[in-house]
């Protein structure tokens, strides 16, 4: 790209150079993360058969039902799209996580492994929790208001997109945390902001929580209880986070690039 006389032109054309690069990093993110996740899916769908029979294991009924020839076919791939996208996320996280930490301080840069592996922690014990936890009681709960002549005839397909829903939105709200160690970092969340909020916070989590699960009480406040401890949790990730961006602002060599 030619070099301009008028210093403001040049100043123009290197921002639009930075936007460029930009974006042509945010598509190689992008493209990385969708052939991890392709690659997941692949190798998920060998084991797609042993993964259905382990999903339907606990559950309180004999056996699922499928009422279309194409239904178990397609929930086998739903099963193995959903499993490699879970296989997926540390390296999918790595990959955000590098896209964006340019933008904080230098020394903060240096901890993208303890993020993405926290992160990766975190979305797991969220799936865990709902899975073991809350998919349970939630069944018990739902399948108790059959009779002796109501009885449950379930659907795999149903079943599954219950699950995988609930697991997903359980390990993405588990990565509270992270969200507002990143807000702090940059200065768009504090501490102080956390607490005053307290009150809305509670608010949006229930109401959350009563969109994303099944209409019933149980279920929500099994949702909403972690989140809000999360939540609480999050006040002191904000505190640290505010701390270190104190003490990169405080100190020259932790300043941003140039």
């Amino acid at each position: 790209m030619a070099i301009a006389k008028d210093p403001a032109k040049n100043a123009s054309l290197l921002r639009e150079m930075s936007f460029l690069q930009h974006l042509e990093e945010l598509r190689g993110v992008l493209i990385r993360s969708a052939v991890a996740l392709v690659a997941a899916t692949v190798v998920c769908w060998f084991f797609s058969a042993r993964l259905v029979d382990l999903l339907v294991g606990d559950l309180p009924v004999d056996h699922l039902n499928f009422f279309a020839p194409a239904e178990a076919f397609m929930v086998r791939l739903k099963v193995s799209l959903v499993t490699g996208a879970m296989a997926a996320f540390p390296y999918v996280i790595y990959q955000v996580w590098s896209f964006v930490s340019p933008g904080l301080f230098a020394g903060e840069r240096k901890r993208v492994y303890p993020v993405v592996v926290t992160a990766t922690v975190l979305f797991y014990v969220g799936v865990a929790f709902c899975y073991l936890v809350l998919i349970p009681l939630v069944l018990d709960f739902l399948l108790g208001f059959g009779t002796d002549k109501v009885m449950p005839l379930l659907s795999v397909s149903a079943y599954f997109a219950m699950v995988a829903r609930l697991c997903f939105t359980f390990g993405l709200v588990f990565q509270l945390p992270i969200v507002v160690f990143v807000l702090s970092l940059t200065g768009l969340v504090t501490p102080s902001l956390l607490l005053r909020q307290w009150r809305w916070a509670v608010l949006i989590v229930f109401v959350v929580a009563a969109i994303l699960t099944p209409p019933d009480p149980a279920s929500q406040v099994l949702m909403a209880v972690p989140v809000l401890l999360l939540y609480i949790g999050s006040v002191f990730v904000a505190h640290v986070a505010l701390k270190r961006r104190r003490d990169g602002a405080a100190t020259p060599e932790n300043g941003r690039d140039g």
